[in-house]
């Protein structure tokens, strides 16, 4: 049994593996996302991230589908107590922005979609540097102190404004951010490491990197020749164009044939070892993308291993 990790200074217990709600209403229709969502937390799983923006990119939608299809599924399967749902502010077509007004009126719509009277974990999306960190933090706050919020945390923030965010959050007594959702895996070190994670390092932050597959580069999928049917494939495929894309997908071959571990698992068990991380951030859109996802929480990496996939992704692109 996987045990459960502490995110950051926060009471909340996570799976090592964040569930990614993205797909939900989106490319995994009700019924496949309510199968995902069963599987993962047969496994163990109790992470589950949203937005309320997802997915308001797709034709007919207009934001808010995930958090109305995982709404239905707590209420379907009586567990609302049994998982952590994170969702995010700051971007729906209704809501943009992080304004007080905004954040308030942005948390009672999740609220309701996602049928529940709390929020174990808000994050604001994207930040919103024409609003003072003063008013986001505080209006944040109040939602904390209102109980229809459990922690706070930020998303898609400077170096600076998290730490002024975090300083003004502890001379005011006010709830502080206690984990952060950065953009990292293996081929995209730079959005993270310097000073963001430096940053976070110090605060005691947990980080629940999303793009930990990188679109799905590295579950191994995209090879030199194979033609993959994803929403996502152009994104994903772009990195066999970069010597360090390649050279991070050998790697990644050479460790998941030790282990005889697919060679997602290999991905995000490297990206659970870094500093500050605490969950991985996967998306499965059918049941049979979910067991390489778990694995990775049971899958133990040898020092040469993680040095040897820590090299291949430092080449030059």
């Amino acid at each position: 049994m996987t045990s459960l990790r502490q995110l950051g200074t926060s009471d909340l217990h996570v799976f090592p593996l964040a569930l990614g709600g993205n797909v939900f209403g989106w490319s995994a229709d009700e019924a496949q996302s309510f199968a995902v969502l069963d599987a993962y937390t047969a496994a163990g799983g109790n992470f589950v991230d949203t937005a309320d923006v997802y997915s308001a990119w797709a034709e007919g939608n207009e934001g808010g589908e995930s958090e109305t299809v995982i709404g239905r599924w707590m209420a379907s399967r009586g567990n609302r107590s049994d998982v952590l749902v994170a969702t995010k502010v700051g971007s729906h077509p209704r809501f943009k922005g992080l304004s007080a007004t905004t954040i308030k009126g942005a948390a009672e719509e999740s609220l309701r979609r996602l049928g529940t009277d709390y929020i174990d974990l808000y994050y604001t999306h994207f930040d919103d540097e024409s609003v003072p960190v003063e008013e986001i933090v505080t209006a944040l706050d109040q939602l904390v102190k209102d109980g229809k919020v459990r922690a706070v945390a930020a998303s898609n923030i400077s170096p600076e404004r998290l730490r002024a965010s975090l300083d003004f959050a502890e001379a005011e007594g006010l709830a502080r951010y206690v984990a952060l959702q950065p953009h990292y895996n293996l081929v995209s070190r730079d959005t993270y490491e310097g000073p963001l994670l430096d940053t976070a390092e110090r605060a005691g932050l947990a980080a629940v990197p999303y793009f930990g597959l990188a679109a799905g580069f590295l579950t191994g999928k995209y090879r030199p020749g194979a033609d993959v049917s994803s929403v996502r494939a152009a994104g994903a495929a772009k990195h066999l164009e970069t010597e360090r894309g390649r050279k991070v997908l050998a790697a990644l071959d050479a460790v998941a044939e030790a282990h005889d571990a697919e060679v997602a698992s290999v991905a995000l068990a490297w990206l659970a070892s870094r500093p500050t991380v605490v969950a991985p951030l996967a998306s499965a859109r059918t049941v049979e993308q979910l067991p390489a996802l778990v694995a990775s929480t049971g899958l133990r990496l040898t020092d040469a291993e993680l040095a040897t996939l820590t090299e291949a992704s430092e080449a030059s692109s």
